[in-house]
Parts: structure tokens; C-alpha cells; sequence
């Protein structure tokens, strides 16, 4: 098995409080009222747990695409400091080359009062299988997206999440 690593930063004028409630917390419920690219049409079901490490849940979409569900088991989710640790279980980016695929995030303060939101990717390849890194690209840039308009609806709307 190998293992490739993708890191990303993404800045931001939020605290990292308002944006971990937003973006984290209540993203189930969020991400699918206000990103309009490809994911409106979103359907997030808790199959074990109550939120907190150890819950599966299962990420159903219903418009066209390729990407048709994935379920994923959280954890690590430090709410005093601002980390969601993920698996990806079944689904999504699994694939005959990829076995399992982890994501770490952790959402630090800025020096100016904003967040630096830090991203790790862990893909485990079965065998020796080649990564793919232009597609590893293409679906972080996504998930930037869908950061960047959460970030958008926070800007928009104040006095959610404090």
C-alpha cells in the first residue's frame, strides 16, 4: 500500500469559531442550502453515532455526476480546537486504486483576527496503484469552493453563527 499526501491553506477574515460552527458543526445542514455548484441537491444521513467520533454518515447525490453517495466516519472532532478528522468508508473517491482515503482539517487564528484553514489529505493506494494527482487537484479545489462560499454566506449574513 502507498500513501500520498495532499496539504492545503485557505485564508480567511473569520475567527476560527464562527466559521468551525458554520462550516463543521452544522454543515449537514448548511452546504447544502447555499452552495449551488453541483451539490444543492443534497441529502446527509447520520447512520451511527450522535455527531461525534465514531458517527458514519452518508452523503447522498441526486443530481447527475459522478459522484453518486460516500460515506464517511468522523474521527476527530475537537470543537476547543477547531479539528474535524474524517475517513472516507465507502463511496466517493474510493475506487479500484484508492482503499481508503483520511482527511484532517484544523482551523487556527490568524494574526489578524481571521483563520488559516489547514487541510491534509491521505490517500491509501491498494497495492501499487499510481495516484492520480490532477483529480486529487480538481476535487480539493471543490472542497475549497464549497469552503469559500460558506465563508461568502458568513460575510452576507453577520450575526450567523457567533
Amino acid at each position: 500500500m502507498g500513501v500520498f499526501t495532499y496539504e492545503n491553506e485557505v485564508t480567511s477574515p473569520l475567527p476560527p469559531s464562527k466559521l468551525f460552527k458554520a462550516f463543521v458543526l452544522d454543515a449537514d445542514n448548511l452546504v447544502p442550502k447555499i452552495y449551488k455548484h453541483g451539490i444543492n441537491d443534497l441529502n446527509v444521513e447520520i447512520l451511527e453515532g450522535h455527531g461525534g467520533p465514531g458517527t458514519i454518515k452518508k452523503f447522498t447525490f441526486h443530481e447527475g455526476g459522478h459522484l453518486k453517495f460516500l460515506k464517511h466516519k468522523v474521527d476527530v472532532l475537537d470543537k476547543e480546537h477547531f479539528t474535524y478528522n474524517y475517513s472516507v468508508v465507502e463511496g466517493g473517491p474510493l475506487s479500484e486504486t484508492l482503499e481508503k482515503v483520511s482527511y484532517e482539517t484544523k482551523l487556527v487564528a490568524s494574526p489578524d483576527g481571521g483563520t488559516i484553514f489547514k487541510s491534509t489529505g491521505k490517500y491509501y493506494t491498494k497495492d501499487h496503484a499510481e495516484i492520480n494527482e490532477k483529480k486529487i487537484k480538481a476535487e480539493d479545489e471543490k472542497a475549497t469552493g464549497v469552503f469559500k462560499a460558506v465563508e461568502g454566506y458568513l460575510l452576507a449574513n453577520p450575526e450567523a453563527y457567533n
